[in-house]
């Protein structure tokens, strides 16, 4: 059987390549599936992505299957069993960004219908492929990331700077960063919407 060619950053035959093959840019609409991605990058800030991958299972324990509505009514009580879990990331300023992120999470969906449509809405509910991203040329943040970044602190989301939401960006499908020779990269043009943005778009 002929190898599959993959992005770079995940060929360990391992977490990395399972979650690019079975999930990283793949579109989501579903906005639980949403906030387990956005939990998991607020946990990533400072750390990396591996660690987040390997605690997945600790983390859904944790934050209830990651419902938001769960999750927004934790107390104290709740954080300091979060926090004494073994195998979790002890930080109490992280635990208390995700049920705050709860919290403004599904004050979004009451205005906007779901989480979903709020966040698709800034890409026309298309993936955006940016010109030079498919030879792996791709960015840290961009002014996608910056617009929905600055909008969601705004709305009273915490740890969720530009960076943090260029990588949600890519995870939820919102951009498609896998290069051109990687075998998700066809399919992912070929059976969604899709936008196509020159570098000056980024900037």
């Amino acid at each position: 059987m002929e190898e599959k060619t993959r992005c770079p950053w995940c060929c360990d035959n391992g977490i990395n390549q399972k979650y690019h093959d079975e999930e990283w840019g793949i579109p989501v609409h579903d906005d639980r599936k949403q906030f387990e991605f956005l939990m998991m990058e607020v946990m990533q800030c400072g750390l990396n992505w591996t660690m987040m991958l390997k605690k997945r299972e600790i983390f859904k324990k944790c934050f209830d299957n990651f419902e938001y509505e769960k999750i927004a009514l934790y107390n104290e009580e709740k954080v300091q069993e979060i926090l004494e879990e073994p195998g979790m990331i002890r930080s109490r300023r992280k635990v208390g960004a995700i049920i705050n992120n709860a919290r403004q999470y599904i004050k979004i969906i009451q205005e906007f219908g779901s989480f979903d449509k709020y966040l698709w809405e800034f890409s026309d509910h298309k993936t955006i492929l940016y010109k030079g991203h498919k030879e792996g040329r791709a960015v840290a943040r961009n002014r996608l990331s910056d617009v929905v970044s600055r909008d969601l602190k705004k709305r009273g989301f915490k740890y969720l700077g530009s960076v943090t939401v260029y990588s949600h960006l890519q995870a939820c499908g919102i951009i498609n960063d896998h290069v051109e020779s990687c075998f998700m990269y066809k399919p992912l043009t070929e059976n969604y919407p899709v936008a196509y943005k020159e570098p000056e778009d980024e900037a």
